[in-house]
């Protein structure tokens, strides 16, 4: 049996003649979509998967396909001949471009075998002479295909090891995300021994030594451990003892290392090569003659295993010498690691003859966290995500170490100044944008938004130039929109007579997610409003005595400056006054609610649209029954149309009587606030609705003016009991003149076996239904055609929405740069611009 390794992220080339197996050794071993057949993209541009004319333009669909895999970071198989080396050159520089490594499984199998098979098929057999010609192809590359930039070959010459061979995939080397710390991850140390036990002493690490009392190893009593970002060698004056520490501390698993330059060329030198003995390598060769037989050897060794760069903690975290840009994460090639030890370069030098670095950290954007060395900085500073640990210990400056994953640093300072830097330390470079400023870039469709733990959303370049126009143009000042809410999922249609949405479908769809407790809430007949209050205007780039802001779910505001004002500094003595600033641990909050009345922002609608639809409908049908009335008493059969008059005529008052109800003034005004959205350093999302609607109520006792309660029942979806008493509950609300209820799940943020659960369904009334459908949308026809509505579009962004909102919220919390909640909330309205049913 013949075990063939390859890494989970490659691209691997399957070689040989036709008829030697490729495609059924493709299809036991791998999956369907892993796969690119030569002959299947002939198909796909030609029609006929033997059509051999095609094959040019087969083969720049296919590559460019398994670029896009390689870039998607998926292993990729190619099943074609790939017999000439110009062939297998194409797809190894496709790879190279992603920075995937390349393997070759070679069926070198028997002539006659090969053209025994191709007579026996029905179709597509090839002509004896071509795979003539690719048996001696093949014969040809075997003798310097390993030297084509393959990872490995392995080379199949029986049909009995092509059949009794295995794939095993391997973790690249880089792959430590399964190892998730703590961690201490210590700069460049450059043979300051006596500086590296200060720090480890200062980290709380108990150091061992051996019989001549040289530090051999160093642990943690929590279990924490080192990683070295390299340049542990050269400069300073042990730098033997430096790596008998670190390489002791590897090899108990107490420490993990990555190799920096200095490392780079020290192997070099230990290998026998010719190198310049600059920058303290003549001083670390002689310190390595200085120890016992065999210890130079070791120390190559170890150095040269190191590998470029590592990714840990489940993608969070990036430890690399000099810093990696987001793209290379995770990846292997010559390129990644030059620039995980050396850096990117522009090219020229400075006054002092050292080479100008590009400030890669200015422009990174990415999810992890990355840590390196390289270049000395008088501090440790973070800088979009970066921050570089290098602070000069060996110059006179600093030793420092980052707690991961409590982003604290720890320092010692250098004992003294053993070499003179080849330029002054700098202080870090700022990036050349503020955290705080916004760019084109970062709202330029195509994006794909990531919500750690949630999923990705994709936002189209369409939905992105409507979303920026909208921004631009009405939305509230970007460092104050933290947070859009979603749209809301109305409920399938109700099969009930009379009734289009009816609270049995809601309960129904919980039941098909597996969630036994909801909550349903009175929903308000208001706006949706987000209300962000704040004892620290600083906190939010604000002016002196800023208080907050109040926003649409579309990132309007809603009031005059002046009115607004008043508002929040009402709804911040009622913070006071419950207590929450304190009970919170905050100087700020942000509240998700509804202000009322409705008609603070429907006025135009209602005056424009409701009230004119109204006036006209009831003159219309009081003139024809009065008509038809006369007609009658005249001795004309006209009953079953005054009938129906007459009812159009109370289907016209009754959609007058919806749309009054909700008009008021600005003295009316009242802020009903049904969830916590986030405050500083955390999201609520996971507080069930019973924690939400205490707050919501004590703010309401404490401020009664502004705030409204929000009437609310539990519901045990498995209690026939509690159901019955819920519809009856809506039924009341609703003839009552409420707009209905909103069920959510109980315990909030919730997940099925589907998918992530559904946050609301909303559940309106019969007669606010009027307002959304028309007066007479329950006559006999009408009703039955609404129910053919389609909502899994309204609830697919529903849930995309949600996930943006609550990635927003998270980023606000941690005190993420604006840039990145800006993305969040700007998605939310790019998925807002898409046109949907504006009656669901």
């Amino acid at each position: 049996m013949s075990g063939i390794h390859i890494p989970e992220l490659a691209l691997v080339l399957l070689v040989g003649a036709s008829g030697s197996g490729k495609s059924s050794f493709a299809a036991k071993h791998f999956g369907s979509f892993e796969v690119m057949s030569s002959d299947y993209f002939r198909g796909l541009v030609g029609n006929d998967p033997t059509d051999q004319s095609v094959t040019p333009a087969a083969f720049e669909a296919l590559n460019f396909v398994v670029a896009k895999r390689l870039e998607a970071g998926l292993l990729t198989v190619v099943d074609a001949t790939n017999v000439q080396p110009p062939a297998r050159q194409a797809l190894v520089e496709v790879a190279r471009n992603q920075d995937v490594l390349v393997c070759a499984i070679v069926l070198d199998l028997p002539l006659e075998l090969c053209l025994e098979r191709n007579e026996k098929r029905s179709t597509g057999a090839v002509p004896p002479a071509v795979i003539n010609r690719q048996h001696r192809q093949l014969a040809k590359s075997l003798r310097g295909m390993r030297r084509e930039g393959f990872l490995r070959v392995q080379v199949l010459s029986s049909q009995e090891e092509v059949d009794t061979a295995t794939i095993r995939r391997h973790k690249l080397l880089n792959d430590f995300r399964d190892q998730h710390g703590p961690f201490d991850v210590v700069g460049d140390v450059h043979g300051c021994l006596d500086e590296l036990l200060l720090l480890l002493g200062k980290l709380d690490y108990a150091v061992a030594r051996d019989g001549e009392g040289r530090p051999t190893d160093a642990v943690h009593g929590e279990g924490r451990r080192v990683i070295f970002v390299g340049d542990l060698v050269d400069r300073g004056p042990d730098s033997a003892g430096v790596l008998r520490l670190a390489m002791g501390m590897a090899a108990s698993g107490n420490a993990l290392c990555v190799p920096g330059n200095h490392e780079e060329k020290l192997v070099r030198a230990l290998r026998g090569r010719t190198v310049a003995l600059t920058h303290g390598l003549d001083a670390t060769l002689d310190q390595l003659a200085g120890q016992e037989d065999g210890f130079g050897r070791k120390v190559a060794d170890f150095c040269d295993g190191l590998v470029s760069h590592m990714v840990l903690d489940d993608g969070k975290l990036v430890v690399a010498h000099a810093g990696l840009i987001e793209r290379y994460h995770g990846r292997a090639s010559k390129r990644v690691r030059a620039f995980a030890l050396y850096g990117q370069v522009s090219g020229e030098v400075d006054e002092y003859g050292l080479p100008v670095r590009y400030p890669w950290a200015n422009d990174y954007r990415g999810d992890a966290a990355v840590l390196y060395g390289h270049t000395p900085v008088t501090e440790v500073a973070w800088i979009n995500n970066t921050a570089c640990l290098d602070t000069g210990c060996v110059f006179g400056g600093e030793l420092s170490a980052m707690r991961y994953p409590e982003r604290e640093v720890v320092q010692v300072p250098s004992l003294e100044q053993y070499c003179e830097p080849g330029r002054p330390l700098e202080a870090p470079r700022k990036p050349e944008r503020s955290p705080n400023v916004l760019s084109m870039e970062d709202v330029t469709g195509p994006l794909f938004l990531k919500s750690e733990g949630l999923g990705t959303v994709r936002i189209n370049e369409a939905q992105a130039a409507g979303a920026l126009e909208s921004m631009s143009r009405f939305a509230i000042d970007p460092r104050w929109l933290r947070y859009l809410p979603p749209t809301m999922s109305p409920a399938e249609s109700s099969s009930q007579p009379g009734y289009l949405e009816h609270p049995d479908e809601a309960f129904a769809y919980y039941r098909r997610q597996g969630v036994t407790q909801v909550v349903c809430e009175e929903k308000h007949m208001g706006s949706r409003a987000v209300m962000l209050l704040s004892r620290d205007p600083a906190r939010f780039d604000a002016p002196a005595g800023w208080l907050g802001a109040l926003h649409t779910r579309t990132g309007r505001g809603f009031l005059a400056p002046g009115q607004e004002r008043q508002v929040l500094a009402q709804a911040h003595a009622a913070m006071e006054q419950a207590g929450l600033w304190d009970e919170l641990g905050t100087d700020w909050l942000m509240l998700d609610g509804e202000l009322m009345p409705w008609s603070l922002k429907a006025e135009p609608l209602i005056k424009d649209t409701f009230a004119s639809v109204g006036a006209s409908a009831l003159a219309a049908t009081n003139a024809a029954v009065g008509l038809l009335e006369q007609t009658a008493t005249n001795g004309v059969d006209v009953a079953g149309l005054l009938s129906r008059t007459q009812l159009r005529q109370a289907n016209a008052g009754a959609f007058q009587d919806a749309y009054r109800r909700y008009v008021g003034s600005g003295e009316d005004l009242r802020f009903a606030a049904f969830q916590v959205l986030a405050a500083e350093g955390q999201s609520f999302e996971t507080r069930d609705h019973g924690w939400h609607l205490a707050i919501s109520g004590r703010l309401a006792t404490a401020e009664p003016g502004l705030f409204a309660k929000t009437r609310s029942l539990r519901v045990d979806l498995g209690a026939d009991g509690d159901v019955a008493a819920a519809v009856q509950w809506w039924e009341e609300a609703t003839a009552a003149g409420s707009e209905g209820m909103v069920v959510k799940p109980w315990q909030n943020l919730t997940r099925s076996k589907r998918g992530w659960v559904q946050p609301g369904i909303k559940v309106r009334g019969r007669e606010y239904l009027r307002l959304v459908y028309g007066p007479d949308y329950l006559a006999e026809g009408n009703v039955e055609r609404l129910r053919q509505r389609a909502t899994d579009k309204k609830r697919n962004r529903a849930l995309q929405e949600y996930i943006l909102g609550l990635e927003a919220l998270r980023l606000t919390a941690q005190g993420a740069p604006l840039w990145k909640v800006h993305q969040m909330v700007f998605g939310v309205l790019a998925l807002e611009s898409e046109p949907l049913d504006p009656r669901l």
